[in-house]
């Protein structure tokens, strides 16, 4: 039966990690790109830690599918995954502020006020726990494993999967690179960093941040959580695409770091954002894991 367990590391200890060493979050892409960000990086984490080569990643029931077996006495890793659960309905205990959606980046999807009770007064809701019930390639015996191509990533298909219009520029100041407003984006044709921007501006979309205000990316943009959280998806969109841009963004977020830090809550967003971007571009079939 899969073993429930606390999480192996922080989130926020996680994207502090990958921004401050280059290359991880391209490895954990490459090796785990049909999972969540978030658990691509407890999953090179993990590996890191138990000095155990990175590879592909099933549970052993898959493995078995695969015609290969776990070794005698390996464990798992541990990730976060989506678990269904009954509840009773109690109107007098609803916490809006646990009701938020994730894609195992976070603990609690739906909350009390998040799903509708039957009959019963019992509802079914989601919440996101850490199981230990994955295993590496490198931690099985068998039939020859054939790896799966990482999947191609298109920004037309990406701007129609998440409803969003990309517009002619038209910002009078010379030195923004781009801007975002409502659900459309404008990158500047002079952008040094096209890519880098496009991600940094759809993730202040995906993030919720154009419903607040405007934003406009210069380099005057005061260094506030906002600009900190669409940077993290920038460098991570960029990175796992070994697309060129990321250094600029790990720049900006290791001189950020040095005074503030990312806290939990910021991470699982920038993980959720980030992923969202990512699979939005990816052809229809390619599925995603936990």
């Amino acid at each position: 039966m899969t073993r429930r367990t606390d999480a192996p590391a922080a989130w926020s200890a996680l994207l502090a990690d990958a921004v401050s060493r280059p290359g991880v979050i391209s490895e954990a892409y490459s090796r785990f790109w049909n999972y969540s960000i978030g658990n691509q990086l407890l999953a090179l984490w993990q590996c890191a830690e138990r000095k155990i080569e990175p590879g592909p990643i099933n549970t052993f029931l898959r493995w078995r599918e695969l015609d290969r077996t776990v070794k005698k006495g390996e464990k798992a890793l541990t990730l976060c995954m989506p678990v269904k659960v009954k509840r009773k309905h109690d109107p007098a205990n609803v916490e809006p502020a646990l009701i938020r959606t994730g894609d195992g980046a976070e603990r609690q999807v739906t909350g009390s006020g998040g799903a509708v009770p039957d009959e019963s007064g019992t509802k079914i809701v989601t919440v996101f726990t850490y199981k230990a019930n994955w295993f590496v390639l490198s931690q099985t015996d068998g039939k020859p494993y054939e790896p799966q191509e990482l999947p191609s990533w298109s920004e037309a298909l990406a701007l129609s999967t998440l409803d969003i219009t990309r517009v002619p520029f038209s910002h009078l100041d010379g030195n923004a690179q781009g801007y975002a407003r409502e659900r459309s984006v404008s990158i500047s044709p002079i952008a040094f960093a096209p890519h880098r921007t496009l991600f940094h501006e759809l993730a202040h979309v995906g993030l919720g941040h154009t419903a607040e205000s405007v934003m406009t990316d210069d380099d005057r943009t005061p260094r506030n959580i906002r600009e900190v959280e669409a940077e993290a998806v920038a460098l991570i969109c960029c990175e796992s695409l070994g697309l060129p841009g990321s250094e600029f963004s790990r720049g900006y977020l290791q001189h950020w770091l040095q005074n503030d830090a990312i806290n939990d809550r910021s991470a699982q967003r920038i993980f959720k954002a980030a992923d969202t971007i990512l699979r939005a571009g990816q052809p229809q079939q390619v599925g995603g894991e936990a």
